[in-house]
């Protein structure tokens, strides 16, 4: 989540220091399979960033750190406030350095709960926030396939830190903030799943039967699997004439949106009876020309060559000093005008600006040490 949400403000602009640990950031080894610390997970969200190694359980390693701190626009770090608080990285300390500074703080629950406290990684936020238990359905709780809990944390402490500079540039002063991830993903959930339980007491069960309905699948066709989704009452009109069904229609249960949220289950399950009786290609096409919402199944590989988001630019192209030629997503929103740096940097080897940002916070050349092993102090 820091590394995300660190890695959008340099695609926005912001030139981004990334302070590692001696032994390096875990990611590095994170399905490396070079052996060189430079793992596809870290090459793709540590782009446009700046390394240097700090040992903040060293006094020298920690004069640095608010050295940085001290000329700073913002500081953001994931580790749980009893580990910073240890360190010495708190608010206090930090706008001591540099009054200024905005401190941003992304960990698993927010302070002054029961759980302040605890670990947390996504797995967990998942299953505690009522994702796993969404996604599984059946009763068998399940994981989304992808760090959600991690990217919509990172996401939302992007807005948070943008909204901070807006209040500094009013006020002139810094401000801490705090992005738990139990709290955001519980949010994520209950916008749309709180259902009857909004009102207190409560006048229906939780959920939102469309997106919970067992029948809500990617859906076989005669050779493959299509995403189709029919929502609006002109949608369900024009997919009954598309099946010969015109009847339908006029049933009051699918008359409106109300009746058919209620009824979704046995449409959804006509949907999936109807669409094995042709081909993925000839639905798509009856689809379109009805303007019903209607895309292929794709893979991850399939998106490195989709022809829309080749269209639009999506894939950077860079070369990389050490691992060659590399492609990774740009920043997805797009300006008229005054938009980010045009270009975004490859991702550091570790330590590699040491000796650079020493200089920029004002060390003298004879202060500065060789740069450390990067296997050291790996766990």
């Amino acid at each position: 989540m820091g590394p995300y949400c660190t890695l959008l403000l340099a695609q926005l602009g912001a030139d981004v220091i990334k302070v590692e640990p001696p032994g390096g950031d875990l990611t590095r080894w994170a399905g490396d399979q070079h052996g060189d610390g430079m793992s596809p997970l870290f090459l793709n969200i540590n782009r446009g960033k700046r390394s240097i190694v700090i040992d903040l359980k060293d006094g020298t390693g920690y004069d640095v750190l608010m050295r940085l701190a001290a000329q700073a626009d913002v500081v953001v770090h994931s580790m749980r406030p009893d580990a910073a608080a240890r360190l010495g990285i708190t608010y206090d300390s930090v706008a001591a350095a540099g009054p200024r500074c905005i401190y941003c703080e992304l960990h698993g629950f927010g302070a002054g709960g029961p759980y302040q406290d605890k670990p947390a990684y996504d797995d967990v936020i998942q299953a505690i926030s009522g994702v796993a238990a969404i996604q599984g359905g059946d009763g068998k709780p399940s994981y989304v396939r992808s760090l959600i809990a991690d990217k919509t944390v990172g996401l939302t402490a992007v807005s948070a830190i943008l909204a901070a500079i807006i209040e500094r540039e009013r006020t002139s002063k810094g401000l801490a903030i705090e992005v738990p991830m139990f709290e955001t993903m519980a949010a994520y959930m209950l916008l749309d799943h709180q259902g009857g339980w909004l009102f207190d007491p409560p006048d229906g069960p939780t959920g939102y039967a469309r997106t919970a309905s067992p029948y809500r699948q990617p859906y076989p066709t005669r050779n493959g699997y299509i995403a189709v989704v029919p929502y609006t009452d002109a949608h369900w009109r024009s997919f009954f004439n598309l099946i010969g069904r015109p009847d339908l229609g006029d049933l009051p249960k699918y008359r409106s949106i109300a009746e058919r949220t209620k009824h979704i289950d046995e449409l959804y399950a006509l949907l999936a009876e109807e669409l094995g009786a042709r081909t993925t290609l000839e639905w798509l096409k009856a689809f379109d020309g009805a303007h019903i919402p209607a895309v292929p199944v794709q893979t991850v590989s399939d998106l490195l060559t989709d022809p829309h988001l080749t269209a639009v630019g999506f894939l950077e192209h860079m070369t990389h000093p050490t691992q060659g030629a590399l492609r990774s997503p740009r920043l997805p929103v797009l300006f008229s005008r005054s938009g980010p740096a045009a270009e975004v940097l490859p991702a550091p080897s570790l330590d590699e600006h040491r000796e650079q940002i020493l200089l920029e916070l004002g060390y003298r050349p004879d202060e500065i040490e060789a740069e450390p092993d990067p296997s050291q102090g790996r766990s």
